[in-house]
């Protein structure tokens, strides 16, 4: 296929370092950050549902929903004052993403992570507090702070701390606990909806303390990235860190010589974010642009900040709709698990092809079976048989998500890609791509619904077909391939390697 690059020599390359319990450890420890940005993304979208949550802080939205009589199943009332709260964290993470690039460049991955633990850690604190929309608007905020810094610098921590061949499944257990942080979420949100004295949206908010405490105890006690130590001066250090994640009978020369030759080519450069306009440079550049763009146009977001409200819609009462959430997110545990056995083996373009295909068919599914049931006019009810029926796609749809482009798109492909010196730089503009287009994703989603009603599924089952193509055709295979050797394949791949060369770089 076209897109496909293979590198046998690169791939074989002699690293004799092994998997070691540490290394296990330490990723583990890191990929916990993926916990409070999975956990936000479930329970927002539920805590905004209740009722007392509403009548406290937004009244008048509270109010207009309950004088709307609209039996339109496509237009239901839209409130962007509250769209705006609940997509306000990622306007706040899309700015504080380009910060944390000059704390990870400058004092390495772990403080980046402890930063954006302690942010989380006071916004989360403050929201379950709140007595006026002052204290909850900011301390949505510092969790915004919180998700830039964690979704910053826990893939590249992943990645460089895994070895080559297990690169994938590592990284992908950042994906894991993110999803993790979803179904906790919400169960919480299935639980806390129950209290009848009207305060169990103040326990969901609190609760996200519990995840920020995690990464933030478990961050301060993490080794920094052999590739981030030399990179700022500390050669000898990083040595004793490499010889350790790779255990201590491995020969881990080739891989250090590798590590300080990258490390070297860093330190000549003072200003990434010019560096990574350069034209050998442009493969990277479109990735850290098109990848994020691309994930947030599955419509995945779609599903999980509106599920509550997508499955009332679909005809659910409102206990049976937020318990079909809960199911959702179970599967999207469960398969993120396929990813990880088989990312390795079977390559990242494999699982990126695969799970587009399905995405596709579930969409085009999805907006036929609601077509024909509420047509053009979002008139009708849903027989009981027919609306588990749609749940079935939906699961099957964020199946496919959760095993191609839920980990891939959202921390591994990105983070494994970058050369040293515009690596952070490059995963900043990662994640505020990703940011920016989860808060338009999330401000357009109910007023495109009402406008292209059944239509919306076709509107990102083309998208998806959009992306599957690009990814077929430019996207090189990186399994296996270490991460400092990562420019062979740039320059091996048919589109790519024009731009990839080590001389006459220009400023484009």
């Amino acid at each position: 296929m076209a897109g496909e690059v293979i590198l046998s020599n690169v791939e074989n390359k002699e690293y004799t370092g092994k998997l070691t319990p540490f290394v296990v450890l330490i990723c583990l420890v890191a990929a916990t950050g993926g916990l409070i940005i999975g956990y936000d993304i479930g329970i927002s979208g539920g805590v905004t549902s209740m009722d007392p949550f509403l009548k406290k802080f937004f009244p008048s939205v509270y109010r207009k929903e309950h004088e709307d009589q609209s039996t339109n199943q496509y237009c239901k009332f839209d409130s962007q004052i509250l769209t705006t709260f609940t997509s306000s964290l990622y306007l706040a993470a899309l700015i504080a993403s380009f910060f944390a690039s000059s704390v990870t460049r400058l004092f390495g991955r772990r403080w980046s992570m402890f930063i954006g633990g302690i942010s989380f850690l006071v916004g989360a604190a403050l929201n379950g507090a709140a007595q006026d929309i002052f204290m909850l608007i900011f301390g949505r905020i510092l969790l915004g702070i919180g998700v830039g810094f964690a979704g910053q610098s826990v893939p590249l921590y992943l990645s460089e701390m895994a070895p080559a061949k297990l690169r994938g499944t590592l990284n992908i257990t950042c994906q894991l606990m993110i999803t993790i942080g979803i179904f906790s979420a919400n169960l919480i949100n299935y639980g806390t909806s129950k209290i009848q004295k009207g305060w169990g949206w103040r326990l969901s908010l609190a609760l996200a303390a519990v995840p920020a405490s995690i990464i933030t105890v478990g961050s301060f006690f993490l080794p920094d990235t052999p590739n981030s130590l030399i990179e700022r001066g500390h050669d000898q250090k990083a040595k004793i860190i490499l010889q350790k994640i790779r255990d201590c009978r491995s020969d881990i020369s080739k891989e250090y010589a590798d590590m300080v030759a990258a490390g070297e080519e860093s330190k000549q450069v003072n200003h990434p974010w010019t560096t990574i306009l350069k034209q050998k440079y442009r493969p990277h550049l479109t990735m850290a642009i098109l990848i994020p763009f691309f994930q947030q146009l599955t419509g995945i977001n779609v599903i999980m900040f509106y599920a509550p409200v997508l499955f009332e819609t679909l005809g659910f009462r409102h206990n049976t709709s937020l318990m079909s959430t809960v199911i959702i997110g179970l599967v999207n545990v469960f398969a993120t698990f396929v990813s990880i056995g088989t990312v390795d083996k079977f390559g990242r373009r494999l699982l990126f092809l695969q799970g587009g295909v399905q995405m596709l068919i579930c969409q085009i599914t999805l907006g036929t079976l609601v077509a024909i049931k509420y047509g053009t006019t979002g008139e009708g009810t849903i027989p009981k048989t027919y609306a588990l029926v749609m749940v079935f796609f939906i699961c099957i749809y964020v199946a496919g998500f959760a095993w191609s482009w839920g980990p891939l798109g959202g921390t591994l492909v990105p983070s494994e890609i970058f050369p040293l010196e515009i690596r952070s730089a490059g995963q900043s503009i990662n994640v505020s791509v990703n940011m920016l287009f989860t808060f338009i994703v999330a401000q357009t989603f109910l007023p495109m619904l009402c406008d292209f009603k059944f239509g919306l599924f076709y509107f990102f089952a083309g998208w998806v077909f959009v992306m599957t193509i690009f990814i077929a055709f430019f996207l090189p295979e990186t399994k296996n391939v270490p991460i400092e050797k990562m420019i062979v394949v740039w320059k091996s791949h048919w589109f790519w390697g024009r731009f990839v060369r080590d001389e006459g770089d220009t400023i484009c």
